[in-house]
């Protein structure tokens, strides 16, 4: 970030005489509507005209009633809902000159020179090109008359910036594209639901996904349940695939499993450039049967599994209780349909901000830029270099470099493809370690502590390490609930809610003796702490116990899991995606319900305790008037601003309103107070009602951020205690009392990173449990201000073009 040259320019000023336009073209993905509705509203607020082109390219080269005013009404009830309501089609016509010097004459006459494009690289790509050409387009124009020599001087220079919509995640030079994640929801959800009917049956499902050239929701997807293969066209499986899948699955038979699943990418391909089709999986899996049956006997031979060594008896049987009965399943455009997930809305929201100041503080030679996530933070790239890097990922695959297309895919991508491998692939070390690593959950439940827990075991017992489950938290620690936890045991905990090992609040601070006596007892050599913020504080509690216990002395980290977001250390927290969702279905409900009924405002109380992540985030994916948090305080002065804003609003054609509240954001403004003071100053105009949301936040199952953050967390943490151990070994034994042997891991703007308890004790207001600093603040105003609030939006720090390779180099998770 850098200083404005203009710092005092006048944010609601900058766009005055400025007219944009707003299209999406390509495929449509879930999110788009968001971008759409936050360039409209920004660029309104800052006093520029936005227009709407209907139909993409080819409304742009049709003209007429396909380019149309926005106003700030049209884009009501937009983020809820899927696809784009403007409209996207593929346009041969703007493929060639005369259809691009249409275009360039269309948007002429409407004195538009700022466009913004959402869409793929097709799309991206093209409007570069439209810019490029555009001033030779308007010569053109004024020769044959179509335009004058003063409209062409006016519309001079044309302004691109580029959203990227894509479920595929292809695009690089962005972790994530608008439409991905709820791609990842649609698919999620087909898988919970196959898991349980192939589980019954014993089955082997085969799930197709899109992706015609990215294996990105094949890959996140096999993660995020498990799978027992995966197929993406980035890195094509081994010329022998059908025997060593035939022996993973038969491996996994072996260990207790009752299913099979293999995800393939539509793209998938093998080492000689073949497609590698579900049917060709299904036919591969049938004719080596047989062979299955072979090794599935030397694998019960070996692991001791002689019972099922009797189903060999009768071909059929062998197949009935192996379980290949192979389904396959092919998703298709259902993975583009439903509701956007409330990532895709902020991420739409926060690209459509973004987008807007790019176009307004561009000059004749800023080049154009796409607006891309990198971490938490929105950066723009330049458009071109981006599009040559994807094309680079497409070379490299053809030219049989598949490590290279891994590594240009960027560093998300390439840590998925690792943990992944690390996870399926690698059998146990046949030589153990003799190190014990315990697994405890600590606080309130919730969705992804199951993840998390899963890859540690797995990744310790890869590592050759004794993976101990430790029961109810510091209780059972002190009390002795501790028990060895296999592979097999934690089998399918990737997509269960709750806590599979039990947590309670309780911290450590009064049971140290007995919590030292058991880890002497258990011969524990290192903990895994996965909870929220008690987690943190019972950390500490250890390290500060470890003068008198030496027991304590053992390496130990801290994985934050909480509704709340809250844990120091880290801008996202295990739980916190999937209560974020849970809280924008609700509201969805809730403003449908509002909208029907007319004139009714709606205060609706999150979790969180001080913290305001839940009431912000949930206030900006769910279109909110207000979120009242602690962390921004508020007196009754602001509350009388929001009541005659909701006033105002209801004189529109939008009279509904949303009110979210933090639990804790006021001791004395009640979720009743607020209630009581809008039903009273709105009698005549408007009615209220309130709902509570209480634990139905903490529950359910896991989105898929949740589930693939959780497994990166775990494995990681496991990989970093194995190194600390060695660091450790001291004289026989292991002794670790330095404060970067106890440490958070957390995700900090683009990188995951291990930070001492120690030094975030300085950084964390202990009486509110909450972090001294919180990133989601600044985007704060982005909230307001797409509700209609006349506030100020601060330009005194704005994003400065980056480069593809710094920024790629930046991206460690």
């Amino acid at each position: 970030m850098s200083e404005d040259l203009h710092p005092t320019a006048d944010p609601t000023k900058m766009g005055l005489g400025r007219s944009i336009a707003v299209l999406t073209s390509g495929g449509d993905a879930q999110g788009m509507n968001a971008a759409v509705r936050a360039t409209v509203r920004v660029g309104l607020y800052t006093g520029a005209k936005v227009y709407f082109v209907h139909e993409g390219y080819q409304g742009l080269v049709d003209g007429g009633d396909h380019i149309r005013p926005a106003t700030w009404e049209s884009v009501s009830m937009m983020l809820q809902l899927g696809g784009t309501v403007i409209g996207s089609a593929r346009c041969k016509d703007f493929r060639n000159r005369e259809g691009r010097m249409k275009a360039a004459g269309n948007l002429v006459k409407l004195g538009i020179t700022n466009l913004c494009v959402i869409g793929g690289d097709g799309s991206l790509t093209g409007a570069n090109q439209f810019r490029t050409e555009w001033s030779g387009l308007l010569s053109d124009l004024v020769k044959a008359g179509k335009i004058t020599e003063k409209e062409a001087k006016t519309s001079s220079h044309l302004n691109i910036v580029g959203m990227v919509g894509s479920i595929d995640n292809d695009f690089c030079g962005t972790d994530m594209t608008i439409g991905t994640d709820s791609a990842l929801h649609r698919i999620i959800e087909v898988v919970d639901a196959i898991t349980t009917t192939a589980q019954s049956h014993q089955r082997t499902f085969i799930l197709e996904v899109m992706g015609r050239h990215c294996g990105y929701l094949a890959l996140v997807t096999a993660l995020s349940c498990g799978a027992d293969w995966v197929f993406i066209p980035e890195m094509p499986p081994n010329e022998d695939w059908e025997n060593h899948l035939c022996r993973r699955l038969a491996d996994q038979r072996a260990r207790g499993s009752r299913l099979n699943v293999i995800i393939v990418a539509e793209g998938a391909v093998s080492r000689d450039g073949m497609p590698i089709t579900s049917d060709q999986i299904k036919k591969a899996s049938h004719f080596f049967q047989c062979q299955c049956s072979k090794v599935l006997i030397q694998v019960a031979q070996t692991t001791g599994h002689t019972n099922i060594i009797a189903g060999f008896i009768f071909p059929q049987l062998v197949t009935d209780r192996l379980g290949f009965d192979t389904r396959i399943t092919v998703l298709g455009h259902v993975q583009r349909g439903g509701t956007p997930s409330a990532f895709d809305r902020i991420l739409g929201s926060r690209m459509g901000v973004e987008a807007v100041m790019a176009l307004l503080e561009a000059n004749p030679d800023t080049p154009a830029c796409v607006v891309s996530l990198s971490g938490n933070q929105a950066v723009r790239l330049p458009l071109m270099e981006c599009v040559q890097v994807t094309k680079d990922v497409t070379a490299a695959m053809a030219e049989g470099r598949f490590e290279d297309a891994i590594k240009l895919r960027g560093k998300s991508f390439e840590n998925n493809w690792n943990t992944y491998k690390l996870l399926a692939h690698i059998n146990p070390p046949d030589v153990k370690s003799n190190i014990n690593v315990a697994i405890m959950n600590i606080g309130a439940p919730c969705a992804g502590m199951n993840a998390a827990v899963r890859s540690a075991v797995r990744m310790g017992i890869i590592q050759g390490h004794s993976m101990l489950a430790v029961h109810d938290g510091f209780d059972g620690l002190a009390h002795g609930q501790v028990e060895p936890i296999t592979w097999t045991s934690v089998t399918g905990w990737t997509g269960k809610g709750g806590s599979m090992l039990g947590t309670k609040r309780t911290l450590p601070g009064k049971l140290l003796e007995e919590i030292s006596q058991n880890i002497a007892k258990f011969n524990i050599h290192a903990l895994v702490i996965i909870g929220g913020f008690e987690a943190f504080v019972g950390g500490l509690e250890l390290v500060q116990a470890r003068e008198k216990y030496e027991e304590l002395c053992i390496p130990m980290v801290v994985i934050p899991a909480t509704v709340s977001n809250n844990v120091p250390g880290s801008d996202f927290s295990i739980g916190a995606d999937t209560a974020l969702n849970t809280i924008t279905a609700t509201c969805d409900r809730i403003k449908q319900s509002a909208a029907g009924t007319k004139r009714r405002v709606f205060i609706v109380e999150t979790m969180g305790g001080y913290c305001g992540y839940l009431a912000t985030m949930a206030g900006l994916a769910a279109g909110a008037d207000a979120a009242y948090i602690y962390e921004e305080k508020f007196s009754i002065k602001d509350l009388e601003v929001n009541v005659d804003h909701l006033l105002q609003k209801m004189k529109t054609t939008v009279k509904r309103g949303l009110i979210l509240r933090n639990e804790n954001s006021n001791a004395n403004y009640t979720t009743d107070f607020i209630f009581n003071l809008y039903s009273e100053e709105g009698k005549g105009v408007f009615d209220c009602r309130k709902n509570v949301l209480g634990h139905m936040q903490q529950g359910g199952t896991p989105t898929p951020f949740d589930r693939n953050f959780g497994t990166k967390m775990g494995a990681k943490t496991v990989l970093w205690l194995t190194e600390k151990l060695k660091e450790c070994y001291r004289h026989g034994r292991i002794f670790a009392n330095t404060p970067d042997s106890a440490c958070v891991l957390g995700m900090r703007k683009r990188s995951l990173h291990f930070q001492p308890l120690s030094e975030l004790k300085e950084e964390t207001d202990l009486e509110h449990r909450i972090p001294k600093t919180q990133w989601w603040l600044k985007i704060r105003p982005i909230m307001k201000i797409l509700a209609k609030y006349d506030i100020k939006l601060d330009t005194s720090e704005h994003t400065d073009m980056e480069h593809v390779t710094q920024k790629r180099s930046h991206l460690g998770k």
